[in-house]
C-alpha cells in the first residue's frame, strides 16, 4: 500500500511540475522533431542533419508554406527524402510540429 501512495505521489509531482505545465505547442513539436526526425534532419537553429539529402528544418519554410505541410502531415508524407520512412500524424501532434517549424522561421 505504501508502494502505491508513493507512486500516486510521484505521478501528481510530475504533473505539476513546471517542464510539463509549461509545455507549449512549440516545444512539444520540437519534443516531436526530436525523437521522430533527428536522426537524419538538423532540426535546430544551426547544424547539419546526420543525413545530407534531408533538409534542415530551419530551411522547410523557404520551400514550402508551413501551413500548407499540414494536410501532408495529415495523410501521410510518402515523399520527402529518399530514405524518409512514411508517418502520419494527429491533429494535436499536426498543430505542434507546425509551431515548431514557424518558431524556426
Amino acid at each position: 500500500m505504501q508502494r502505491l501512495v508513493w507512486c500516486h505521489l510521484l505521478v501528481a509531482m510530475s504533473l505539476a511540475s513546471p517542464s510539463y505545465a509549461a509545455s507549449t505547442p512549440e516545444q512539444r513539436g520540437r519534443a516531436f522533431a526530436k525523437v521522430h526526425c533527428a536522426r537524419c534532419h538538423a532540426i535546430g537553429r544551426t547544424g547539419d542533419g546526420p543525413f545530407k539529402p534531408a533538409p534542415p528544418f530551419r530551411t522547410l519554410h523557404l520551400r514550402y508554406p508551413v501551413e500548407t505541410l499540414g494536410e501532408a502531415l495529415a495523410e501521410g508524407i510518402v515523399t520527402g527524402h529518399p530514405a524518409m520512412p512514411q508517418f502520419e500524424l494527429t491533429p494535436p501532434q499536426i498543430n505542434d510540429f507546425l509551431s515548431y517549424l514557424k518558431s524556426l522561421e
